[in-house]
């Protein structure tokens, strides 16, 4: 798909600046100059072009009083086809990858705080035919800011979480709960697209956004905004960089990894018997090159060279779990 200037301006928007407001569109028209119908009809080309696979608020899993974890598997390649079917249909599953490693399945799991992770993962890894699977649960948290931007201007970036342990579950209200649930969603492409939805609560849409303003301020929402096909927006490498970094050195070289623009997720997690690696950083570029130019010249810069690099080759799953609350 050809994006003009106004398309690049615009998907930025959409990813870093979406106005939670009763007329949203009509206000990305304003900041763009354009009308708000052409609005709606350009999002609706960028759909359809696989630029744009939803938009929607992140919420924080573990503030709704979800665990989650990163997966990793060893499944036979000649069962990947069979596994990445029966992951794209397990409603706890976000993001899933094969990657070009002997451990070749990677994925995120998502269950409730009352679930058992251990025997959700186990009945998975039996699903999949996994020889091998266990899980990287995350200790702390650096970055989590998936933004690629297609005009080149990262002023308009946000940073969804700014470092630090992973949260606790929120204390939530009844009315909150309610918009929680009914907000994760694709946001329809009409002038008033949280009007159906705070009517069918019985609310007042002012209100309904008011408190999910709120909600984004008190960090239990992340973002409200779009989720790109980060390949067709032409970020065609993303390569996953685990590093062995003593615990000294974990925070200083975690802060500098999240201060990359190149990376977009970053996280200290728990090491095991088949993995000894605690520092994970997920690197986009437009080429592996790129990716492998900025770990090379970070790993010099946090002096760290025990590192290996998990280029994706095939995305299997990438959507955004509902919570249920």
């Amino acid at each position: 798909m050809k994006l003009d200037l106004t398309d690049r301006k615009l998907t930025d928007l959409l990813q870093a600046g979406f106005p939670l407001t009763g007329k949203p569109y009509a206000e990305l028209g304003r900041r763009l100059s354009i009308s708000e119908d052409e609005v709606i009809h350009r999002i609706a080309e960028l759909r359809a072009g696989g630029i744009i696979r939803q938009i929607g608020p992140v919420f924080d899993a573990a503030s709704l009083g979800y665990r989650t974890t990163l997966v990793a598997m060893r499944v036979a390649e000649t069962w990947l086809d069979q596994a990445a079917q029966l992951i794209t249909e397990h409603p706890g599953v976000s993001h899933a990858y094969e990657r070009d490693h002997h451990f070749n399945l990677w994925l995120t799991l998502a269950v409730p705080a009352t679930a058992d992770m251990e025997a959700e993962l186990e009945k998975l890894a039996s699903a999949v035919s996994a020889e091998t699977a266990f899980s990287l649960p995350a200790l702390k948290l650096f970055k989590l800011r998936a933004y690629f931007s297609l005009d080149g201007d990262e002023s308009s970036a946000d940073t969804e979480t700014p470092g630090g342990i992973i949260p606790h579950a929120a204390p939530l209200s009844a009315a909150e709960r309610q918009i929680i649930n009914e907000l994760q969603q694709d946001l329809p492409l009409v002038s008033q697209p949280f009007a159906e939805m705070s009517a069918r609560l019985g609310m007042d849409e002012e209100k309904f956004l008011a408190q999910c303003r709120e909600l984004l301020s008190r960090g239990v929402m992340r973002r409200f905004g779009a989720s790109v096909n980060h390949r067709k927006a032409g970020f065609k490498a993303n390569a996953m960089t685990c590093w062995a970094a003593p615990p000294e050195k974990v925070e200083a070289a975690g802060q500098k990894l999240a201060s990359l623009r190149e990376v977009s997720h970053c996280y200290e997690r728990k090491t095991n018997p088949l993995w000894r690696y605690n520092l994970f950083a997920m690197t986009h570029g437009k080429t592996r090159e790129e990716c492998r130019e900025t770990v090379a010249k970070a790993s010099a810069e946090i002096g760290l060279d025990d590192y290996v690099m998990l280029f994706s080759t095939r995305e299997l799953k990438k959507t955004r779990v509902k919570y249920l609350v």
